[in-house]
């Protein structure tokens, strides 16, 4: 048994498009473009690579980019200020603030600065509590990618059980309140759960965002589950590796995300359709 592959970068090229069409079609009724503003502070390497992929993005599907680079060294005030200032921007509908940022910067605070309404990353409590009442607005993007992924197998995921691996509050706990109010019995594992094996033995839908690479052995896999690696860690030769060891769980599995090419193209492309959906409602 080999587990079909779920192809993240396709559905996300098709949703871009989609996307494209929507913008094309605001434009052709006189409305403006979507404006999403992207916050850097600092040079970390990692983060300037994603930044320009959705500045990319933003060019593709015809959306105004605004771009605010800031030395490793300002201060949390004047972020704070500019979050402000784009807040109060009518032409700016979507804030992305580039994570992880510099130590001396709480992340807490700058979340919290962003306008929910202009919270593409869907990481504000506003928008994580409206999550977790089922009264969604924008949506925290990886998650929300993960279930238009799902959506693509055609696989019924009420009464499904369905395990998360990790539970940071980018992914993980929001990963489990997509898959509660999809209609599955969730189970979310942590640092401090026991038996982490027999927790993923029983999943029929496995997510796992954990950072650890090939964290998650593939014999560990219940035969025929879903299986979505959220992890991209960069090994000692410079391979790229999820948290599934990927050969042996694609022998279980019945569904597997690859990485790359699995849920990183749907994280950023549910950045733009956050961007747009916040777009049409302002």
């Amino acid at each position: 048994m080999s587990a079909k592959i779920i192809d993240g970068k396709a559905t996300a090229a098709q949703l871009r498009q989609e996307i494209k069409q929507r913008v094309d079609k605001r434009v052709a009724r006189g409305e403006r473009a979507p404006g999403l503003a992207v916050i850097l502070v600092g040079n970390n390497p990692a983060s300037e690579v994603y930044v320009a992929h959705k500045r990319k993005d933003c060019a593709e599907v015809g959306f105004n980019s605004l771009a605010y680079d800031l030395a490793a060294d300002a201060t949390q005030e004047k972020l704070l200020a500019l979050i402000a200032e784009l807040n109060a921007n009518p032409e700016v509908d979507g804030i992305l603030v580039q994570l992880p940022l510099p130590q001396h910067i709480d992340s807490h605070a700058v979340i919290e600065a962003i306008a929910p309404a202009k919270d593409v990353d869907g990481f504000h409590p506003y928008n994580v509590g409206r999550l977790a009442l089922r009264m969604p607005l924008l949506r925290p993007c990886t998650p929300f990618g993960v279930i238009k992924l799902l959506e693509t197998t055609g696989i019924e995921l009420a009464g499904k059980d369905a395990v998360v691996v990790g539970a940071s509050n980018i992914v993980g706990r929001p990963m489990s309140l997509e898959l509660l109010m999809a209609g599955c019995t969730v189970t979310t594992c942590h640092s401090r759960t026991r038996d982490l094996a027999a927790h993923v033995a029983r999943a029929e839908v496995l997510v796992v965002a954990v950072g650890r690479p090939e964290f998650v052995p593939g014999d560990w896999i219940k035969p025929g589950a879903v299986v979505i690696d959220v992890g991209m860690n960069r090994l000692a030769n410079g391979r790229l590796a999820g948290d599934v060891a990927f050969d042996s769980a694609k022998e279980r599995a019945g569904w597997i995300t690859p990485v790359p090419g699995g849920v990183g193209p749907m994280t950023r492309a549910m950045l733009l359709h956050n961007t747009l959906d916040a777009a049409s409602r302002a």
